[in-house]
């Protein structure tokens, strides 16, 4: 297994054992940091492993973070919807 594997898989427990924590703030802050975290890492995976591992990956870390994601999805089609009916 590569190393970026390996940091791979010490995230996805990081962020199942960060999840366990009890939260005031819903595990924003924890989630941002698991975002500015993952990011490089999936670069790493991607660039070790190639594209289909990278999007097996981004997958993985998308199904553990999926709020952020949805709010990410919500405001790119409200985006879209808000220019759709401007000239």
């Amino acid at each position: 297994m590569s190393i970026s594997l390996i940091l791979a898989c010490l995230w996805a427990l990081s962020a199942n054992l960060l999840a366990m924590m009890p939260s005031r703030d819903s595990h924003w802050k924890l989630a941002y940091g698991l975002i500015a975290v993952g990011i490089p890492i999936l670069g790493y995976v991607t660039y070790q492993n190639g594209p289909w591992v990278g999007l097996f990956v981004l997958a993985a870390g998308m199904s553990m973070l999926r709020w952020p994601v949805r709010y990410l999805g919500r405001w790119v089609m409200g985006l879209f919807a808000g220019r759709a009916g401007r000239p």
